[in-house]
């Protein structure tokens, strides 16, 4: 019998039925075998897939941060608060003027209802990713340049799980989790009380994956949107993921929506590389084949290209699970360029090149906000980090920007890092939707 149970108290999945392998998985449970840093890089180790009969399941208690607690920088960084009190802040936007927006955002909670994930929905709710959605975007201001936020308003209200944000003229877009919406925006508005209006549906329904991120082409003429799959390896069917697991590009003469990029399981940060201009975006890959696989990714991506999902990951290394096979696809797989961690959920990026408060050392690269692991033991993920370039491509190993958001012992978590962004003063914000903080880094002596 496969009846799972879920211990919420002690973050622990067993057995209701216990037979020989489930004794077995419960006294030596599945864990990685190869240090998480062999997972980064442009050639990350690969093992044979690890089938397990359950899921590793290994999650954090969120406790937030008290008193002075903060995020831990690296050697001649210091971190602040910019904005506490936030509701889930999940994504961050510059405005040409300096303010920052934050969507407060959380899960429409319209996945398939199954077994399974009402189990995944107990996991995420352990993780802090229970609550319901706040639905809106908050504005910060810092008029005195002091690097702390000292005007806060609620910016939009009454959205639908927004999350990506982009201005083009006077047409702030924001996407929720079913469509988007363009609102009129002057500078120095500091709220928008007229309803938006729909720009095109965006994949919706079940909506496991439920972020929709937004990137204005340097014209202005189009989108690129992120949009996630309906599942872990198109669980539900391949019909369901119609449209999903891809970056779109919205014509906004036409309101075409068309595909740039597939194969992308679920797709977060986009940005362009500054040297080279091309697009970069980071992907979270696939779960349950063990603490070692699938490692997510951060790549350029090439238009027209399928990256493999959900046939496939890391080029053409076929995932057995997936129903019917596509061996012409897999074929056309295109390998990432650099690996970030397996299950470090990493989400938000930005290029470094304008963070002109930090040290000229973190001033050509790119930074990515690892939210953290639900699938791997030890837990990975639950920092910032910088990947430094060259010539427009990755050249050398990640280094910590931020950690101590994950105790010592992995017992609890005081937050999580997901979106990113530079204030107008070249500082790196963090939005940390766990410990209800926006960070700012610069150097010790900006």
């Amino acid at each position: 019998m496969k009846t799972w149970v879920y211990w919420a108290g002690v973050g622990v999945l067993s057995l209701a039925v216990i037979g020989a392998a489930g004794w077995k998985l419960l006294l030596h449970p599945e864990a990685a075998e190869l240090p998480i840093a062999s997972g980064f890089g442009p050639s990350p180790d690969l093992p044979k897939p690890n089938h397990t009969l359950f899921p590793t399941v290994n999650i954090a208690t969120p406790i937030g941060w008290s008193g002075t607690q903060a995020p831990s920088p690296a050697q001649g960084l210091a971190v602040t608060v910019y904005a506490k009190n936030l509701n889930h802040p999940r994504w961050l936007y510059k405005l040409p003027n300096g303010d920052i927006l934050v969507a407060e955002s959380n899960s429409p909670k319209t996945d398939v209802k199954s077994v399974k994930n009402r189990i995944a929905g107990l996991v995420m709710s352990k993780a802090g990713a229970g609550d319901a959605s706040p639905n809106r975007i908050i504005l910060l201001r810092d008029t005195s340049g002091n690097g702390t936020a000292d005007i806060r308003t609620v910016f939009l209200d009454h959205l639908y799980s927004p999350f990506g944000m982009a201005l083009i003229g006077n047409d702030l877009y924001v996407a929720n989790a079913n469509e988007i919406l363009r609102f009129s925006y002057h500078d120095g508005d500091t709220q928008i009380n007229t309803p938006g209006t729909k720009v095109v549906d965006l994949p919706a329904g079940y909506n496991h994956h439920w972020t929709k991120n937004l990137l204005a082409s340097p014209d202005g003429s189009f989108l690129y949107v992120t949009i996630g799959s309906n599942s872990n390896v198109a669980d539900n069917g391949i019909e369901v993921e119609e449209g999903r697991a891809r970056i779109d590009k919205l014509d906004l003469s036409t309101g075409k929506l068309t595909p740039y990029a597939t194969g992308l399981r679920n797709p977060n940060g986009l940005a362009f590389e500054p040297d080279s201009g091309a697009l970069w975006v980071a992907v979270n890959e696939r779960d349950e084949i063990g603490s070692d696989l699938v490692p997510d990714y951060i790549t350029a991506v090439k238009e027209g290209a399928f990256y493999g999902w959900p046939y496939s990951y890391y080029g053409q290394h076929v995932d057995s699970r997936v129903s019917p096979q596509r061996p012409d696809l897999v074929a056309q797989a295109v390998v990432p360029d650099y690996a970030v961690g397996a299950h470090t959920a990493s989400i938000g990026i930005a290029f470094s090149h304008d963070a002109t408060q930090l040290p000229d050392a973190w001033r050509h690269g790119l930074f990515v906000a690892q939210h953290g692991s639900w699938n791997r033991r030890p837990k990975s993920g639950y920092k910032v980090i910088y990947v430094p370039f060259a010539d427009g491509q990755p050249a050398g190993m990640p280094i910590d920007v931020l950690t101590g958001f994950l105790a010592p012992d992995e017992s609890h978590v005081h937050g999580r890092p997901v979106g990113l962004a530079l204030d107008r003063s070249g500082a790196l914000l963090v939005a940390d939707d766990v410990g209800n903080v926006v960070w700012r880094v610069t150097g010790r002596n900006p």
